[in-house]
């Protein structure tokens, strides 16, 4: 086991934190790997960190920070949602590092754009929901609906606002795309205005990519955490 046991690394969601990946500590650990699920600055456990000034770049060096002062190597990177935007900076600056990239329903940018770049029908509601506000963050959006009550508590009570630069800043990338295997998870259980579909068919399509479809919506780490567990087993066996 210790031979291909592995490190995941996660970069979680908007408005979310490690502490949504809650469910995947045992599961990860009972197939005989590593799950360390790190918390951005200004969410979680780190809201009281909350200012304007946080990018996506924030994110994408907190992430850096934990690689190096944990000292992890041979990374599979898990990058859910906007996580996505944030794995895709994080493996660009720790090419040497990471060894495999895993897109869960995530955002899969190219150099020099923004999450709004490739979510243009959230980006006025999203801004008119800022100027409402405290003038810099955006609530958080509504989990899935199939969701059950006693998760959706938890997750009411723990979902925090999260800074509207994360979603304007634009990716620089200084290698151009990823260069190690990369993975696209596409969750199949799909609400009206379906943001993740347009990666699902550019990664089944584009060379360098495996694809793999989960029978979930849009937090699997939440809703199916063992149909989640199968599938990366999958892809990192």
């Amino acid at each position: 086991m210790a031979a291909r046991a592995k490190t995941f690394l996660l970069c979680h969601g908007a408005w979310s934190g490690g502490w949504a990946w809650k469910k995947m500590h045992p599961l990860v650990a009972q197939a005989g790997h590593r799950l360390v699920a790190p918390t951005y600055t200004g969410l979680g456990e780190r809201a009281h960190l909350a200012s304007p000034a946080i990018d996506l770049d924030t994110h994408i060096q907190d992430i850096l920070n934990v690689i190096a002062f944990e000292d992890l190597s041979d990374i599979v990177l898990l990058g859910h949602s906007y996580g996505g935007m944030v794995a895709t900076g994080v493996a660009d600056r720790m090419r040497e590092r990471v060894t495999q990239l895993i897109y869960l329903d995530a955002f899969v940018p190219r150099d020099g754009q923004s999450l709004f770049d490739l979510n243009e029908s959230g980006r006025e509601p999203m801004r008119k929901a800022v100027a409402d506000g405290d003038g810099y963050r955006i609530a958080p959006n509504p989990p899935p609906p199939d969701t059950p009550q006693a998760d959706l508590d938890w997750l009411y009570a723990r979902r925090v606002p999260m800074p509207i630069k994360c979603f304007e800043a634009r990716l620089r990338l200084e290698h151009g795309e990823p260069a190690m295997p990369r993975s696209y998870i596409y969750c199949t259980r799909i609400p009206p205005g379906d943001v993740f579909g347009q990666f699902a068919r550019r990664t089944k399509n584009e060379h360098g990519w495996r694809y793999f479809e989960l029978d979930a919506s849009h937090a699997p780490n939440v809703t199916a955490p063992q149909a989640l567990m199968a599938v990366l087993e999958k892809i990192v066996a």
